[in-house]
């Protein structure tokens, strides 16, 4: 007689468990590397970066996933393809638009463009972005890191997507970070 075969939905349950204690645990830390006034400062430099063209820039950075994405071990880039979506970086006039995401427990960087901006930045561009960034990072370097992400997103959308002359345009979503 064979023994049944476990589900993988149990093997996966402990696995789930200790991600969902890694994030709780480093949800205090993880508010402390992005506090209000470096979210101010970053909110400004993406701001000065939308008039120069007429791309939009989110920045999104996660204290921890939900349970559901936890559960079922999923990547920090599918949780940022959704959030593309949920927080409408997908919906600009232009296409144009660039999420930065953070998942601060598990040090996840990913960055998802707009389908006007996939056509003229190859992913080879952004994985190097992010290299970069995970370097400031690991230093603990998080508002330099940003910033020079947000330089370089913004110099690709200045070269492909240049604000014209007629006046400073729509700010299409809001330039705040997002933590949650």
């Amino acid at each position: 007689m064979q023994p049944e075969a476990i589900p993988p939905s149990v093997t996966a349950l402990p696995r789930a468990i200790a991600r969902l204690v890694r994030h709780r645990w480093a949800e205090h830390s993880a508010r402390r590397a992005l506090p209000p006034e470096t979210l101010q400062r970053l909110a400004e430099r993406v701001t000065a970066s939308e008039q120069l063209h007429t791309g939009q820039i989110r920045i999104v950075a996660e204290l921890s996933l939900p349970w559901s994405y936890l559960r079922r071990q999923a990547s920090a880039r599918e949780r940022a393809i959704m959030l593309f979506s949920k927080y409408r970086v997908w919906d600009t006039e232009h296409n144009n638009g660039v999420l930065i995401y953070l998942l601060m427990p598990e040090h996840a960087i990913e960055i998802v463009a707009d389908r006007g901006v996939s056509r003229h930045v190859p992913p080879a561009e952004w994985q190097q972005l992010i290299a970069q960034m995970s370097a400031h990072f690991r230093r603990s370097e998080y508002e330099q890191g940003l910033q020079n992400t947000i330089e370089v997103v913004s110099s690709r959308l200045v070269r492909h997507f240049p604000r014209t002359s007629h006046g400073p345009g729509v700010n299409e979503l809001p330039d705040a970070p997002v933590v949650r």
